[in-house]
């Protein structure tokens, strides 16, 4: 009796051109998302999270508070990490390693364990997150001229950069974490390294009070709402 031979798999589809540019350009590993209206059948690409970075999500809303505290110069640094947005959420983008730093961190803040429907959400190694279009790209169809070719149409979704990387820049010096990271051309083994990434403590901190005053407003609402029904 002849052996069976397996039939053969069909191989899964590209990431894409947007996939492409992440990985050529930025060096950051891409996967596809679930099968789509792309080219050869793809969908999204997505990010992997834990390679060069995790992941702080959060609220939209809370998200705005949290810009809006760094933007006023306290604390500094912070603002230069790329964040991304979907819909009502929003990436912001941390060293990686930094998703299990979450709950000690919370705890050493004060606010206990993660608090239940703050909606903030760290995404570490095994996590993905929709690949953004890249900075400059128009939000359909091709790459501009010089980038890929192909067409993704509408498979990428609906993800944009608030603050994109930069090519050409490693993300990692401008990544908030719990330790300072070197910056570039600094003395080794100097103190702080001569400078580093951004504190993630603050932005946790930040993070959470920004989602509990969006939860604690969302709550007056309804009972402001349910006193007139």
């Amino acid at each position: 009796m002849d052996p069976t031979v397996p039939r053969p798999r069909r191989p899964l589809p590209a990431s894409g051109p947007v996939g492409r540019w992440y990985e050529n350009v930025l060096g950051w590993p891409t996967v596809p998302g679930p099968p789509g209206a792309g080219a050869g059948g793809a969908g999204p690409a997505l990010l992997v999270c834990g390679v060069r970075f995790d992941v702080l999500e959060m609220p939209s809303r809370a998200a705005d508070g949290v810009l809006r505290r760094f933007a006023d110069g306290a604390p500094p640094g912070v603002p230069s990490a790329p964040v991304a947005r979907s819909g009502g959420r929003t990436w912001f983008l941390m060293a990686a390693g930094g998703a299990e730093e979450l709950p000690g961190l919370l705890e050493w803040l004060g606010w206990g364990a993660l608090p239940e429907g703050l909606g903030l959400v760290a995404i570490g190694a095994g996590g993905r997150i929709e690949a953004p279009r890249p900075p400059g790209w128009p939000p359909h169809g091709d790459a501009p001229r010089g980038g890929a070719a192909g067409r993704e149409g509408d498979s990428q979704g609906a993800a944009t950069w608030m603050r994109p990387p930069e090519p050409g820049h490693a993300v990692e010096p401008t990544l908030p974490a719990p330790w300072l990271l070197p910056s570039p051309g600094a003395r080794e083994g100097a103190p702080g390294g001569g400078g580093g990434a951004p504190d993630l403590v603050r932005l946790v901190d930040s993070a959470a009070t920004e989602c509990l005053r969006v939860r604690l407003g969302r709550a007056g609402d309804q009972r402001w709402a349910s006193s007139y029904a």
